[in-house]
């Protein structure tokens, strides 16, 4: 066990990241109900608590249990397991955290990639694809490992359709100091709709619209929205 004193820019997730322990347990130990830090406030941290990065999958277990279990969405566990299902086995590995390889980093900020399966069409070929979901042929090839352009009907493809950026928003104010939450951000592509975007992040149109203050269905390329907040 040992003390921490909170540093601007802090969060729960980047100090259970620190020190290999998870969020709840720094929320449980400091009787905290929210997320909400200070600079300069103490936090005890048992370090002894390693979140873990691998299940096995047990009798009885559903994508949708193991996620409440440990605070995932089913989609991040098929995103970070390559999974075109939700049907599982017993005894198969699951990761509940992306690999290093998926991770990308900007500062403070992590970045994860967010993918949709797309099941192949009669008529379909990469070209059509990547075009259909604004993405290009190379990536989908990589993102499948596929060593050529042939396609089969009814294949499952994951295609990239955004990034998870878990980061800092910053909300200084005058005679604020530290604070902040952790986000999921989304950059609005081609052909994104509300009700996309809500599907793809597992949220609804009604909470995107209630974070970004936004009064229309209405979106335009490149715009950024918060989609909800990261526990």
């Amino acid at each position: 066990m040992k003390n921490y004193t909170v540093q601007k820019g802090d969060t729960l997730f980047g100090i259970a990241r620190q020190f290999g322990t998870t969020v709840e347990d720094i929320k449980r130990l400091n009787n905290l109900t929210s997320n909400t830090i200070s600079v300069g406030q103490v936090l005890r941290i048992n370090e002894d608590t390693s979140e873990p990065t691998m299940y096995v999958v047990q009798k009885g277990d559903s994508l949708y249990s193991i996620g409440k279990k440990f605070g995932i969405s089913v989609l991040h566990l098929m995103n970070y397991n390559n999974l075109t299902s939700t049907t599982l086995r017993i005894g198969q590995v699951l990761k509940l955290t992306p690999s290093d390889d998926d991770i990308g980093s900007v500062g403070d900020i992590t970045v994860v990639p967010i993918y949709q399966n797309y099941t192949v069409k009669k008529g379909d070929s990469l070209y059509t694809i990547a075009k259909k979901f604004d993405t290009t042929v190379d990536q989908i090839k990589r993102d499948n490992k596929l060593t050529s352009n042939n396609l089969s009907i009814g294949q499952v493809l994951r295609i990239k359709v955004g990034e998870e950026t878990i980061g800092i928003e910053e909300c200084y104010g005058e005679g604020f100091e530290g604070g902040g939450k952790n986000y999921i951000n989304h950059t609005v592509k081609k052909g994104d709709t509300l009700y996309s975007i809500a599907r793809n992040y597992d949220t609804t149109v009604d909470n995107i619209k209630k974070l970004n203050n936004l009064t229309s269905n209405n979106l335009t390329i490149g715009q950024v929205l918060k989609i909800k907040e990261v526990n």
